[in-house]
């Protein structure tokens, strides 16, 4: 009997083979609903990166419904939302070592809690989640907004040298969270260093930095005078003339800025032109 059966099931998986190469052949290769999304932001010295899948809205109802208020959510579709740090950060007061983590949120009609946790391997949430397991918890408001943000997107807003918002917004709610950079202090240990070295750039550099930076204004000029001494250019003279402004030096302002125009004007730099006007003009109300 055992003979007899062998070769009569090969005989069927013979017969069988050509049908199975056409229906796995078959199968159609249709774009997802949520697609995969990296926005990898420069920010300062430190880099963001966040790693998400997008879901729209398709006529539903999002929160309260689709993504109940209560429970934690994993922040988009698919896997967990991945967040990375290239340094330190401090996200909302907390302060957040330079790693990657899994965003999660419980969202609840005013506000949010907001879950950076330490393992990102799970599939959304994962039933291996554990408290024990976060990173930090804090809450932000929710923001209503007019118009409907149809697929769900993750942000950098307000960028500056020490900060910038992040900003999660979908159908009618946006949540920002706020995070600080510690740009202030690696600026400040370079130029402490770079100052030995002594070159026009660096003088330049530096006191551009203070007069952007509402630092020590007297320092800044004393960095630029040395900078025009080793070649006067007129982008040059313009920050000097900005920076005897801001220290509410105006006659003094309205001088070097003539100056800067005029050189400005022999090089045919329109644009340094334009704005050099307007700030002489705005100067000379000071003097009325």
């Amino acid at each position: 009997m055992r003979m007899i059966m062998k070769p009569l099931s090969l005989i069927l998986l013979l017969l069988f083979l050509p049908f199975i190469g056409p229906i796995a052949s078959a199968q159609i290769n249709i774009p997802k609903l949520s697609p995969h999304s990296v926005l990898i932001q420069e920010i300062g010295f430190n880099e963001i990166t966040i790693d998400y899948s997008r879901p729209s809205v398709r006529g539903r109802v999002i929160f309260g419904d689709l993504v109940p208020f209560g429970q934690l959510w994993r922040t988009g579709a698919n896997a967990s939302t991945k967040i990375k740090f290239k340094d330190d950060v401090i996200m909302e007061g907390h302060e957040v070592p330079a790693g990657e983590y899994a965003l999660y949120a419980i969202p609840e009609k005013d506000e949010w809690t907001i879950v950076l946790h330490t393992i990102t391997t799970y599939w959304g949430v994962g039933k291996e989640y554990k408290a024990a397991d976060d990173l930090i918890r804090f809450k932000v408001k929710t923001k209503t907004i007019n118009h409907k943000i149809e697929t769900m997107a993750i942000e950098m807003s307000d960028m500056a040298f020490q900060s910038c918002n992040l900003e999660i917004k979908w159908d009618h709610t946006l949540v920002k969270i706020n995070i600080k950079l510690e740009t202030d202090t690696k600026v400040m240990t370079e130029i402490d260093d770079k100052m030995k070295g002594i070159s026009q750039a660096t003088y330049y550099q530096s006191a551009v930095y203070y007069l952007e930076n509402d630092k020590d204004l007297n320092k800044a000029l004393e960095w630029i005078d040395k900078a025009l001494f080793q070649n006067e250019q007129f982008w040059i003279l313009r920050q000097k003339a900005m920076i005897l402004a801001k220290l509410e030096r105006f006659t003094e302002a309205i001088a070097i800025g003539e100056r800067a125009l005029a050189m400005a004007k022999a090089a045919e730099n329109t644009d340094y032109t334009t704005q050099d006007e307007a700030q002489l003009a705005a100067w000379r109300t000071h003097l009325k």
